[in-house]
């Protein structure tokens, strides 16, 4: 492998670990309560990792199933990010009347997921000069539904203000434009700007991972110092 090569697995995977450590403080709500409601997020970036990984083993240059692995990569991210704008549209309704419906679409989603993988596996459509022309319109769409989650956290900030939930809409906010810089890497060929959606990625997860261990941290302190409470 080249020296680009080496950099960029060694990128991917640590992308990888970052939205694994994610997965695992946000799936504990859901291991705590069983209730789907709390699966999007981990579903999420763990697809979100899983599409890095396989940008990981794209670059190792594993040439006998690198195009299987270019479309992988693209379907999980996109289909992370649908699940991270469907679970904060549903965050806000009330749980009673939106129950089924969350469970109605997270089940479709599954299923679309799970659909295009196997398209991808024995459709012969899905080839390397498919993946270069569906690339942008991919990301394109990603922007999309970060601008609306962009939007929902801010407004969620804003009828809640807290300073560490001020980190959340940042950390997309940082997506959103490592997306764009990507946009523009793909038109003009800028290296400054592939290299600066490269440290946005790494930026936006860092303040993730930052978010979570925080509210984690206070919520095990206030249990601790309630628990040391006499009663």
């Amino acid at each position: 492998m080249s020296m680009y090569q080496e950099i960029r697995v060694t990128y991917e995977v640590i992308s990888t670990i970052l939205c694994f450590i994610l997965v695992w403080f946000m799936i504990k709500p859901y291991l705590f309560t069983r209730d789907r409601r709390y699966v999007g997020l981990p579903l999420a970036f763990g697809l979100l990792g899983a599409s890095y990984f396989f940008s990981a083993l794209i670059y190792t240059q594993l040439s006998f199933f690198r195009c299987d692995m270019l479309w992988f990569q693209l379907v999980a991210r996109t289909f992370a990010f649908v699940f991270l704008a469907v679970t904060y549209y549903f965050s806000k309704k009330p749980f009673k009347t939106s129950y089924l419906l969350w469970n109605v679409t997270f089940s479709l989603i599954v299923v679309a997921i799970i659909a295009s993988f196997l398209m991808v596996i024995f459709s012969p459509q899905f080839d390397f000069q498919s993946y270069l022309n569906a690339s942008p319109y991919v990301r394109i769409f990603i922007m999309i539904c970060l601008i609306y989650i962009i939007i929902h956290v801010l407004k969620s900030h804003m009828e809640n203000p807290d300073s560490t939930t001020l980190l959340i809409p940042l950390g997309y906010i940082l997506l959103a434009i490592s997306q764009y810089s990507l946009i523009i890497w793909a038109i003009d060929s800028s290296m400054f700007a592939f290299w600066g959606a490269l440290a946005l990625r790494w930026w936006g997860l860092a303040i993730f991972l930052f978010v979570t261990y925080l509210t984690f941290y206070r919520k095990g302190k206030r249990q601790k110092n309630e628990n040391l409470t006499p009663r």
